[in-house]
């Protein structure tokens, strides 16, 4: 996968909070004004507001996950597997607090750590919008509430185009009074089915620390 497209891929999606307006249209529909430019009309944003299923199924840490790293910003922890990821710290310029990638592959991961509380609600529409920025035909098509080692997050998977390159997102994003997390990882769309049950073990390493 094109290296120069994942740093655009990282960089645009660490743009956390994006500002938006709202005005009327010479026709009296009423349309969501983005900073970048953009624009979509209101109905469309409702589409995120339809409830969100939760799965039954437990999830738990993999036994071979067995590197906890954690994080400086939240009461956050991450279980790793060290023999087939690689992980470092980010920087200031890419925001996100720890960059992850599979040894052997095109599937990378960002840990994105902000010490405002969002409601877990809310960071679905904040993940769409943001993303939207680098990719304007990103749609979320999977998502649900999990139970991931006793803690709720919500998981969503999101397609997108950006420079002719399809590419997906898939990762669990979780809240609490210390702060708010985003766990994705990413790659092209036609390699996330082959990665999902790699992808499914490194998200379901997430724990809230004490």
């Amino acid at each position: 996968m094109n290296k120069n497209i994942l740093v655009l891929i990282s960089f645009f999606f660490v743009n956390f909070i994006q500002a938006q307006q709202t005005a009327i249209t010479e026709t009296g529909e009423q349309v969501i004004l983005y900073k970048d430019g953009t624009w979509k009309y209101q109905n469309e944003e409702q589409e995120i507001e339809k409830e969100i299923p939760t799965n039954s199924i437990p999830f738990n840490k993999d036994a071979e996950s067995t590197f906890l790293l954690k994080s400086n910003k939240v009461n956050v922890g991450f279980w790793l597997n060290p023999k087939i990821w690689t992980f470092k710290k980010g920087t200031e310029k890419d925001a996100a607090e720890y960059k992850l990638q599979l040894n052997a592959g095109d599937l990378y991961g960002m840990i994105i750590s902000e010490k405002v509380e969002i409601p877990i609600e809310t960071l679905k529409s904040i993940a769409l919008n943001n993303g939207r920025k680098a990719a304007p035909d990103l749609k979320i098509t999977k998502e649900e509430y999990r139970i991931v080692n006793g803690v709720k997050v919500l998981l969503l998977q999101m397609n997108g185009t950006m420079q002719g390159i399809k590419f997906s997102y898939y990762g669990y994003y979780f809240s609490n009074s210390n702060g708010t997390v985003q766990f994705v990882t990413y790659t092209s769309t036609n390699l996330i089915t082959s990665y999902l049950p790699k992808i499914e073990l490194l998200l379901n390493g997430i724990v809230e620390l004490n």
